[in-house]
């Protein structure tokens, strides 16, 4: 399944909705759902809240690689405790409570 919107604007809207979501250290249990290169679908609780990212994975120095592009972004996994990424045509839903 792939993500589908109207225009380039809209899908680009969603791209920064979501960046602040991740970014938002209120979020909790944030939820991207996407599916993989392989086809199968993952849930991942992730963020890029610096304050919920523990210290020792957190970034070394500032300006490193950027977290995202046009095509995908870097999150960290919540739940495993590691780097993951996900590309954005590919996302099916976004949970998050507030």
């Amino acid at each position: 399944m792939q993500t589908v919107f109207k225009t380039d604007k809209e899908f680009e809207d969603f791209k920064t909705w979501t960046l602040g979501l991740l970014r938002d250290e209120s979020a909790k249990d944030l939820c991207i759902t996407f599916t993989k290169k392989d086809g199968t679908e993952r849930a991942m609780r992730c963020t890029l809240a610096e304050s919920n990212i523990p210290k020792e994975f957190q970034p070394k120095t500032e300006g490193t690689a950027s977290t995202f592009t046009d095509s995908a972004c870097r999150v960290f996994d919540t739940d495993i405790s590691a780097w993951r990424s996900f590309r954005w045509d590919s996302v099916i839903k976004v949970e998050v409570t507030l």
